[in-house]
């Protein structure tokens, strides 16, 4: 006689990954995680300089839109996937003495650039699965980095759970536009200008192909309309998006409070 089942089984959740697979640069689908840091790791000494072909102009603006966002003086920060600081150097110029600014990234060689122009705390981690406690933080920010994460969905529900209640998300990532003149000349400055400018600042074929992997992420990567509805599964609420500048949206959301 058979026995009882003992309830429904709950059906796994699939990952959302932020762009289809790029099997041209790491194989098996499994491996995408490894490569990226790996990448990074091997391309780090190379980021400053990559920054420096536009100006640093991103800079002014992060901080920028930081202030716009909300963040004041006196509050805790968790930058994810912080790179070279980029974002959290604005962040702390905002925060000031009374606040913090924590940075964490995948990779040991970013974090060690990060530490020659930012002084603040920084770990080890990635965003689907952030070494820190929850209701931790006043703001979660994340600067161009989206698409280096393995799952949308887990990645947002984490930054939910270490943010304190009616904290702010904040996150600026790259797209294609819509518009084929926008899709043309996208296509012309970051598929072809940025990596051969980046091969001459820097005379690395690895940072080349740093922003080579870069162009095809943005290229594969998922529509805005498909990261606000995993922000909105993920439990978050308030959340938008609005173009910066044709390929680059700028992403706010809060936790309930």
């Amino acid at each position: 006689m058979s026995q009882p089942a003992s309830g429904p089984m709950k059906a796994e959740r699939t990952a959302l990954p932020p762009h289809s697979p790029l099997p041209e640069y790491y194989g098996e689908d499994e491996a995408r995680n490894r490569y990226v840091v790996d990448l990074f790791d091997r391309t780090a000494k190379h980021y400053n300089t990559i920054e420096k072909l536009f100006g640093n102009g991103g800079l002014l603006y992060r901080w920028a839109s930081l202030r716009r966002a909300g963040m004041r003086s006196g509050m805790k920060v968790l930058d994810v996937a912080t790179g070279t600081a980029a974002v959290a150097r604005g962040a702390a110029r905002i925060v000031g003495p009374e606040g913090l600014v924590v940075g964490v990234d995948p990779s040991s060689g970013m974090l060690a650039e990060a530490g020659k122009v930012f002084h603040g705390p920084r770990l080890r981690g990635v965003g689907q699965a952030l070494p820190l406690r929850r209701d931790a933080f006043d703001f979660v920010t994340m600067g161009i980095a989206l698409r280096h994460v393995s799952d949308l969905v887990a990645a947002f529900r984490e930054y939910r759970r270490v943010l304190k209640p009616g904290g702010r998300l904040w996150i600026l990532e790259g797209h294609v536009p819509r518009s084929g003149l926008g899709q043309r000349f996208t296509r012309l400055v970051w598929a072809r200008l940025v990596p051969r400018m980046t091969l001459l600042a820097t005379r690395s074929q690895e940072a080349k192909l740093l922003m080579d992997y870069y162009w095809d992420t943005i290229d594969k990567a998922a529509r805005p309309e498909a990261i606000v509805a995993a922000l909105e599964e993920a439990g978050l609420r308030e959340v938008r998006f609005q173009k910066v500048i044709p390929g680059l949206c700028e992403y706010r959301a809060r936790k309930p409070a």
